[in-house]
């Protein structure tokens, strides 16, 4: 089952400030503001939540389609990518835009000064996902992830009029979206993804009850932090399923994404949901436990035994036949 991974492609500049903003600002002269701070420490990160979800992905051997917009400066990204098991032939590389970036200053308040240029993300609507699947392969399923709203938007509509089953993962765009948009992207999918905040957004924005929702969607898929995961559908009570203990979370950011990976990994290959959100869960534990959301290695005998410790043998050994085959 090949699935292809529609969302932003990003590149993450973060540096450390060793001062306080407040102690450079003069409140007399906030209208015309000409600062520089010196930082101590500059840490480039590559991220989008439609990399960082293909990247899981890949990982786990499923051979995803990455279907996004990066810039010119996409070549040492994409070999990395490709290095890790993602096929970016459905990335459109911008001519003369550069890829997405957030750039963000913190200083030891934990104050942050951050600017995010969408750059090429603003061609991710021009991409025909219909012509992409001609080109690489009909794929089983298609995620729609974060990006360039518009592009989300007519993804959802390509997958639908090919028959595709389409998993929809909003996140962060939710808050630009009307309610139109937001039905359009969530009516008719198999998988819905949010966190807690989200699924309250997700309800203000489309102006549906929760029961109304669900009917009309397949699972609804809520990530709850330190608290684990809630597999929702209609007519049925919600499952709950613990989050896997880690030794030390070194970096929150993109834990979610790791566990849509390996959701969506544990239903390619057949397993049923609440072992699929086992795996999912074991996989974000794993990318808390490292400093971006890409650095985080795989190694299927340690996945094995954090499954094992968190859920019990027997789902560790209904995975770790397929985990196995992870190269």
């Amino acid at each position: 089952m090949r699935i292809a991974v529609t969302g932003s492609i990003a590149t993450d500049h973060l540096m450390v400030f060793p001062g306080r903003f407040a102690e450079q600002l003069i409140k007399e002269r906030l209208e015309r503001i000409s600062l520089s701070f010196l930082a101590d420490r500059l840490e480039v990160r590559r991220g989008g939540v439609g990399a960082n979800i293909a990247f899981g992905l890949g990982l786990l051997g499923l051979d995803p389609l990455l279907v996004g917009a990066a810039g010119v400066d996409f070549a040492e990204y994409g070999a990395w990518l490709r290095a890790h098991g993602v096929d970016t032939s459905g990335v459109r590389v911008s001519e003369r835009l550069h890829t997405a970036r957030f750039v963000c200053t913190t200083d030891e308040d934990q104050n942050q000064i951050a600017t995010f240029y969408a750059g090429a993300m603003g061609e991710a609507s021009r991409i025909d996902l219909a012509a992409v699947a001609g080109r690489t392969g009909r794929p089983a399923l298609v995620l729609i992830g974060a990006d360039d709203p518009a592009a989300m938007l007519r993804h959802t509509a390509a997958a639908h009029r090919l028959g595709i089953p389409v998993a929809a993962d909003p996140s962060q765009q939710l808050a630009r979206l009307d309610r139109e948009q937001a039905r359009q992207l969530v009516d008719g999918v198999r998988w819905l993804f949010t966190n807690e905040y989200e699924a309250a957004l997700l309800l203000e924005r489309t102006g549906w009850t929760r029961e109304h929702l669900l009917g009309r969607t397949g699972t609804w898929i809520t990530t709850l932090g330190e608290a684990g995961v809630s597999l929702a559908r209609s007519g049925a009570p919600a499952l709950r399923i613990p989050a896997v203990p880690a030794d030390e979370i070194a970096d929150p950011t993109g834990a979610g994404d790791a566990f849509r990976s390996g959701f969506l990994a544990g239903t390619a290959w057949g397993r049923p949901q609440e072992q699929s959100a086992r795996l999912g869960c074991a996989l974000a534990t794993t990318a808390l436990e490292s400093v971006g959301t890409q650095e985080y290695k795989l190694i299927p005998s340690d996945l094995v035994a954090r499954i094992d410790r968190a859920y019990g043998a027997d789902t560790a050994r209904a995975l770790e036949p397929r985990l196995a085959q992870v190269p």
